[in-house]
């Protein structure tokens, strides 16, 4: 299952910088494309009027599939912001508890935004809603690449949370979290004391 797994969060994560360079692409084709029919324009007084239909929303739904696609395997390489302060200080005991309460709570909300987007999904593709740029995209499509991310996430967040119950030191921990002992300094940061 431990296989599985790490490579569902791998190919999230792979998913989501595949939609990040998708942005990139789109983005600087509607720039050349721009460049064209400036170009156009100063030589023969018109614009050709080349455009990708919709790339903006193609954009816009890109960056949140990346954004959501993302979140299991950030979690999961310790990369999202984490204030430890005061759990780097407490007890192992003390330390256990509060990475099980943590995680029961972020379990409890990315269940509740996994079954709501969900519903939403069903909405979307119950009333048959679609976009509202030049090119008609049905939500639904768009919203999946939500609630695909927000079940992986959840997924990562009960295996998570299995494994600390198990014991087992969360494997967001131990990438950067000890700035504060002077492991990794920051840059252009004075070391006191020396």
């Amino acid at each position: 299952m431990r296989p599985f797994l790490n490579n569902l969060y791998k190919w999230s994560g792979l998913l989501a910088a595949t939609f990040i360079a998708s942005i990139c692409l789109l983005v600087f084709a509607q720039v050349i494309l721009n460049l064209i029919d400036r170009i156009a324009k100063m030589t023969t007084g018109s614009a050709i009027g080349l455009a990708i239909p919709s790339y903006a929303d193609f954009t816009g739904f890109f960056l949140a599939a990346s954004s959501f696609l993302a979140l299991a395997y950030t979690l999961r390489e310790g990369g999202h912001i984490r204030v430890s302060l005061f759990i780097q200080n407490a007890g192992p005991k003390t330390r256990h508890v509060i990475e099980l309460w943590c995680l029961a709570l972020a379990l409890a909300v990315s269940a509740y935004f996994t079954w709501y987007a969900a519903h939403l999904v069903y909405e979307s593709l119950k009333f048959n809603d679609l976009s509202a740029g030049m090119i008609a995209v049905p939500v639904w499509i768009p919203q999946s690449a939500m609630l695909i991310g927000l079940m992986i996430l959840t997924t990562a967040l009960i295996d998570e949370f299995v494994d600390v119950l198990k014991g087992n030191d969360p494997s967001y921990t131990g990438k950067g979290e000890n700035l504060l002992e002077g492991e990794a300094p920051l840059p252009n940061s004075t070391a006191k004391g020396d």
